[in-house]
């Protein structure tokens, strides 16, 4: 199980990895909070009713757990839990897309860009080309209609098609 994990600071938000973004979250959090981002993130219970399973591994009642998780997607610090799986076993293809977009523009394509189920997520950069995303579809010809109807929407400059010459697993816990 994979969970997302944002902090919200001072109104702008921050996406950033390592030891002092682990510390600054753990210090705005609750002992109990702590407890269950740490085991959501890396041992997700596979059962019927995984958040009973949290919450015995930590004293804690299911309830508490559930209401503890819906606070933390609400304040925005969990942003997505489910599962992640590997596309291409599933029969998917997929590619990283970098767009360049006038700026003025921007907005309007992200969310345009977020309103397409092929789209698992997307983010702004500070660089020529600000605007990047994963692209999963179930076929070659889908992949390529949908890069196509990107390319046409207003603001978008260029795109460049970055499929995966290699994968490369990478382990992501930030310990809280």
């Amino acid at each position: 199980m994979s969970t997302t994990v944002n902090v919200e600071e001072e109104g702008a938000r921050r996406e950033a990895g390592g030891e002092a973004w682990s510390e600054a979250l753990g210090e705005a959090l609750g002992e109990l909070d702590k407890a269950i981002l740490n085991i959501i993130q890396e041992d997700f219970p596979l059962a019927a009713r995984p958040f009973r399973e949290i919450a015995s591994t930590i004293g804690a009642t299911e309830e508490e757990v559930l209401l503890r998780v819906q606070e933390l997607r609400s304040k925005g610090i969990i942003r997505r839990l489910g599962g992640v799986f590997d596309s291409r076993q599933l029969g998917f293809v997929s590619t990283l897309v970098a767009l360049q977009v006038a700026p003025e523009k921007l907005g309007d394509v992200g969310k345009k860009i977020s309103s397409f189920p092929e789209v698992t997520h997307n983010y702004q950069r500070n660089h020529a080309f600000n605007l990047w995303f994963t692209l999963t579809a179930e076929t070659e010809e889908k992949l390529r209609e949908m890069l196509e109807t990107v390319q046409r929407l207003p603001g978008v400059e260029k795109l460049r098609n970055l499929p995966a010459e290699r994968r490369f697993k990478i382990h992501v816990h930030f310990p809280l």
